[in-house]
């Protein structure tokens, strides 16, 4: 079920190679502009200037410039979504130090990959039906660790899924602060190493001790 809005929903879809090319385009050509002009100057034309295109080509597929924007956000949070999942995925079996250490990493490099970036689409989010699809997003990761969780070989959890909530909001949390730039100085140079500590310790209190048993409330 598509969460985007009626008149935010794309046109229609590239079915060529070079329609694909031309909305790719568009699609960096819309970021360049947000990011280095903000907001008020990232409008059709200048999004179809920057693209190389004329602003009817745009319109062929986009019937506005924040259906174009919520179509960038989606892709963005799917691909956030797709390297924690593919990340827990990998980490079935493995100890939950090793399971903390890489929900914090493929979160963190999905979301710094280009973080000019995930800040841009962050500060509109909410014009573009943010909220649904960040809540999407949201749910896809914490069944990832919740599958994840369910393999692991060190701990037992009463409730994996409400253990996974927590887990991806405390990572999350943080993460929203460096978006919001709200981080003080060497916040994002220490931060993986902070919430991979803080993760640690969070799952491990429920690894098994060498004599067998359960730790843990």
């Amino acid at each position: 079920m598509n969460a985007v809005v009626p008149n935010l929903r794309p046109r229609k879809s590239p079915v060529q190679a070079r329609s694909a090319v031309t909305v790719n385009a568009m699609r960096i050509a819309a970021i360049q502009v947000l990011t280095q002009e903000g907001v008020s100057r990232c409008t059709t034309t200048r999004i179809a200037e920057r693209a190389g295109v004329s602003v009817g080509s745009l319109y062929q597929y986009y019937p506005n410039r924040d259906a174009l924007l919520a179509a960038i956000l989606e892709t963005h949070l799917n691909g956030v979504a797709g390297a924690v999942d593919r990340a827990c995925r990998a980490h079935w079996g493995k100890s939950v130090a090793d399971m903390a250490t890489a929900v914090v990493a493929a979160f963190l490099m999905a979301k710094r990959r280009n973080l000019q970036e995930s800040q841009a689409l962050y500060a509109v989010a909410a014009e573009l039906g943010g909220a649904d699809l960040v809540a999407r997003m949201h749910n896809r990761i914490v069944a990832a660790i919740t599958d994840m969780l369910a393999h692991a070989p060190d701990a037992d959890f009463d409730d994996p899924a409400m253990t996974s909530a927590i887990a991806f909001s405390a990572v999350a949390g943080p993460i929203r602060t460096l978006l919001e730039g709200y981080a003080p100085a060497e916040f994002e140079a220490r931060l993986e190493e902070q919430l991979i500590l803080l993760l640690t310790g969070y799952l491990g209190a429920r690894r098994r001790p060498a004599g067998g048993g359960t730790r843990g409330p």
